[in-house]
Protein backbone atom coordinates (compact mmCIF):
# COMPACT_ATOMS: atom_id res chain seq x y z
CA UNK A 1 0.00 0.00 0.00
CA UNK A 2 2.75 2.47 0.95
CA UNK A 3 4.56 1.80 -2.33
CA UNK A 4 2.02 3.96 -4.14
CA UNK A 5 1.90 6.58 -1.38
CA UNK A 6 5.61 7.11 -0.79
CA UNK A 7 8.49 8.31 -2.95
CA UNK A 8 12.09 7.33 -2.27
CA UNK A 9 14.33 10.40 -2.07
CA UNK A 10 18.13 10.25 -2.01
CA UNK A 11 20.02 13.28 -0.71
CA UNK A 12 23.32 13.71 -2.54
CA UNK A 13 24.13 17.35 -1.94
CA UNK A 14 26.70 17.21 0.86
CA UNK A 15 29.93 19.20 0.68
CA UNK A 16 32.04 16.17 1.74
CA UNK A 17 34.62 18.50 3.28
CA UNK A 18 35.74 15.78 5.69
CA UNK A 19 36.09 13.32 2.84
CA UNK A 20 38.80 15.09 0.81
CA UNK A 21 36.16 16.51 -1.51
CA UNK A 22 35.22 13.09 -2.90
CA UNK A 23 31.66 12.20 -3.83
CA UNK A 24 30.66 9.69 -1.17
CA UNK A 25 27.74 8.41 -3.24
CA UNK A 26 30.17 7.00 -5.81
CA UNK A 27 32.61 5.38 -3.38
CA UNK A 28 32.76 1.58 -3.70
CA UNK A 29 32.16 -0.62 -0.68
CA UNK A 30 31.99 -4.38 -1.03
CA UNK A 31 32.33 -4.05 -4.80
CA UNK A 32 29.38 -1.66 -5.19
CA UNK A 33 29.03 2.09 -5.13
CA UNK A 34 27.03 3.37 -2.17
CA UNK A 35 24.44 4.88 -4.49
CA UNK A 36 24.03 1.53 -6.28
CA UNK A 37 23.33 -0.12 -2.94
CA UNK A 38 20.65 2.42 -2.04
CA UNK A 39 19.14 2.34 -5.52
CA UNK A 40 18.78 -1.47 -5.46
CA UNK A 41 16.77 -1.28 -2.23
CA UNK A 42 14.68 1.66 -3.38
CA UNK A 43 13.64 0.00 -6.64
CA UNK A 44 12.07 -2.80 -4.61
CA UNK A 45 10.11 -0.45 -2.34
CA UNK A 46 9.20 2.60 -4.40
CA UNK A 47 7.61 3.22 -7.80
CA UNK A 48 9.17 6.69 -7.91
CA UNK A 49 12.71 7.67 -6.92
CA UNK A 50 14.13 11.21 -6.77
CA UNK A 51 17.73 12.28 -6.22
CA UNK A 52 18.45 15.77 -4.88
CA UNK A 53 21.86 17.11 -5.88
CA UNK A 54 23.65 20.24 -6.99
CA UNK A 55 25.76 18.27 -9.48
CA UNK A 56 23.26 16.43 -11.73
CA UNK A 57 25.76 15.40 -14.42
CA UNK A 58 27.37 12.79 -12.15
CA UNK A 59 24.12 10.83 -11.87
CA UNK A 60 22.81 10.61 -15.43
CA UNK A 61 23.30 6.82 -15.68
CA UNK A 62 20.63 6.04 -13.08
CA UNK A 63 16.92 5.74 -13.78
CA UNK A 64 15.55 8.29 -11.34
CA UNK A 65 14.43 11.89 -11.43
CA UNK A 66 17.21 14.36 -10.63
CA UNK A 67 16.37 17.71 -9.03
CA UNK A 68 18.44 20.53 -7.56
CA UNK A 69 17.99 22.52 -4.37
CA UNK A 70 15.40 25.28 -4.48
CA UNK A 71 17.06 27.29 -1.72
CA UNK A 72 20.65 28.37 -2.50
CA UNK A 73 21.83 27.39 0.98
CA UNK A 74 23.36 23.92 0.94
CA UNK A 75 22.19 21.77 3.84
CA UNK A 76 20.32 18.56 4.57
CA UNK A 77 17.21 20.57 5.37
CA UNK A 78 17.23 22.26 1.95
CA UNK A 79 17.49 18.81 0.39
CA UNK A 80 14.45 17.60 2.32
CA UNK A 81 12.58 20.76 1.37
CA UNK A 82 13.38 20.21 -2.32
CA UNK A 83 12.37 16.55 -2.20
CA UNK A 84 9.04 17.40 -0.60
CA UNK A 85 8.43 20.08 -3.22
CA UNK A 86 8.83 17.62 -6.09
CA UNK A 87 7.07 14.52 -4.75
CA UNK A 88 3.56 13.75 -5.96
CA UNK A 89 2.88 11.24 -3.17
CA UNK A 90 1.67 12.02 0.38
CA UNK A 91 4.95 10.78 1.88
CA UNK A 92 8.64 10.46 1.08
CA UNK A 93 11.34 8.30 2.57
CA UNK A 94 14.59 10.27 2.73
CA UNK A 95 18.06 8.78 2.97
CA UNK A 96 21.51 10.36 2.77
CA UNK A 97 23.83 9.13 0.03
CA UNK A 98 26.47 8.05 2.56
CA UNK A 99 24.51 5.19 4.15
CA UNK A 100 25.86 2.03 2.45
CA UNK A 101 24.02 -0.75 4.26
CA UNK A 102 20.41 0.42 4.30
CA UNK A 103 18.08 -2.57 4.58
CA UNK A 104 14.71 -2.94 2.98
CA UNK A 105 13.25 -4.33 6.19
CA UNK A 106 14.24 -1.30 8.25
CA UNK A 107 12.62 1.03 5.73
CA UNK A 108 9.49 -1.14 5.84
CA UNK A 109 9.30 -0.81 9.63
CA UNK A 110 9.42 2.97 9.28
CA UNK A 111 6.79 2.93 6.53
CA UNK A 112 4.58 0.74 8.71
CA UNK A 113 4.78 3.46 11.35
CA UNK A 114 2.93 5.92 9.13
CA UNK A 115 -0.54 6.72 10.47
CA UNK A 116 -3.07 9.56 10.13
CA UNK A 117 -1.84 12.77 11.69
CA UNK A 118 1.80 11.71 11.88
CA UNK A 119 4.18 13.90 9.87
CA UNK A 120 7.55 12.24 10.46
CA UNK A 121 8.46 8.64 11.30
CA UNK A 122 12.04 8.52 12.49
CA UNK A 123 14.37 5.87 13.95
CA UNK A 124 15.74 6.53 17.42
CA UNK A 125 18.73 4.80 19.02
CA UNK A 126 20.89 5.45 22.06
CA UNK A 127 22.80 7.93 19.87
CA UNK A 128 19.66 9.92 19.10
CA UNK A 129 17.33 10.23 16.14
CA UNK A 130 18.29 9.70 12.48
CA UNK A 131 16.56 12.42 10.43
CA UNK A 132 18.33 11.40 7.21
CA UNK A 133 16.83 7.93 7.25
CA UNK A 134 13.19 8.78 7.88
CA UNK A 135 9.69 9.17 6.46
CA UNK A 136 8.36 12.70 5.97
CA UNK A 137 4.83 13.77 5.12
CA UNK A 138 4.24 16.31 2.37
CA UNK A 139 2.71 18.40 5.18
CA UNK A 140 6.24 19.10 6.43
CA UNK A 141 6.97 21.23 3.38
CA UNK A 142 5.46 24.47 4.67
CA UNK A 143 7.05 24.48 8.15
CA UNK A 144 10.41 23.58 6.61
CA UNK A 145 10.11 26.36 4.06
CA UNK A 146 9.21 28.87 6.78
CA UNK A 147 12.26 27.78 8.75
CA UNK A 148 14.57 28.06 5.73
CA UNK A 149 13.28 31.55 5.01
CA UNK A 150 14.63 32.45 8.45
CA UNK A 151 17.95 30.76 7.51
CA UNK A 152 17.50 28.26 10.30
CA UNK A 153 19.04 25.00 9.10
CA UNK A 154 18.69 22.63 12.05
CA UNK A 155 16.40 19.76 11.10
CA UNK A 156 15.32 19.04 14.65
CA UNK A 157 13.76 22.49 15.02
CA UNK A 158 11.17 21.34 12.50
CA UNK A 159 10.14 18.60 14.93
CA UNK A 160 8.66 21.24 17.23
CA UNK A 161 6.16 22.23 14.52
CA UNK A 162 4.97 18.81 13.33
CA UNK A 163 3.92 15.46 14.80
CA UNK A 164 6.80 13.03 15.08
CA UNK A 165 6.66 9.30 15.73
CA UNK A 166 9.89 7.70 16.92
CA UNK A 167 10.60 4.03 16.27
CA UNK A 168 12.69 2.79 19.21
CA UNK A 169 15.96 0.92 19.00
CA UNK A 170 14.59 -2.38 20.29
CA UNK A 171 12.10 -2.50 17.41
CA UNK A 172 14.78 -1.58 14.87
CA UNK A 173 17.08 -4.32 16.14
CA UNK A 174 14.46 -7.00 15.53
CA UNK A 175 15.25 -6.78 11.81
CA UNK A 176 18.69 -5.12 11.91
CA UNK A 177 20.46 -6.42 15.04
CA UNK A 178 23.65 -4.40 14.48
CA UNK A 179 21.82 -1.34 13.11
CA UNK A 180 24.00 -1.36 10.01
CA UNK A 181 21.21 0.44 8.15
CA UNK A 182 22.01 3.57 10.12
CA UNK A 183 25.78 3.52 9.63
CA UNK A 184 26.91 6.56 7.69
CA UNK A 185 30.27 7.58 6.27
CA UNK A 186 31.64 11.00 7.10
CA UNK A 187 35.40 10.43 7.20
CA UNK A 188 38.05 8.16 5.63
CA UNK A 189 38.12 6.22 8.90
CA UNK A 190 34.38 5.60 8.60
CA UNK A 191 34.97 4.31 5.07
CA UNK A 192 37.68 1.92 6.25
CA UNK A 193 35.34 0.51 8.89
CA UNK A 194 32.54 0.21 6.33
CA UNK A 195 34.81 -1.76 3.99
CA UNK A 196 35.67 -4.12 6.84
CA UNK A 197 31.98 -4.52 7.60
CA UNK A 198 31.22 -5.19 3.93
CA UNK A 199 33.78 -7.98 3.88
CA UNK A 200 32.01 -9.55 6.85
CA UNK A 201 28.50 -9.02 5.43
CA UNK A 202 29.14 -9.92 1.78
CA UNK A 203 32.52 -11.58 1.58
CA UNK A 204 33.65 -8.98 -0.96
CA UNK A 205 36.65 -6.93 0.11
CA UNK A 206 36.76 -4.12 -2.45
Amino acid sequence: MMKNKCTGVILAGGKNSRFSGKNKALVRIGGKRILDRIYEVFTILFDKIILVTNDPVQYMEWDFDIVTDIFPIRSSLTGIHTGLFYITTPYAFFVACDIPFIRKELIEILLDGVEPGIDIVIPETSKGVEPLCSVYSKRCFKPIEEQLEKKSLKIQRVFQKVRVKKIPEDILRTIDPDLVSLYNINTPDDLARAKQAATYLTGVSQ
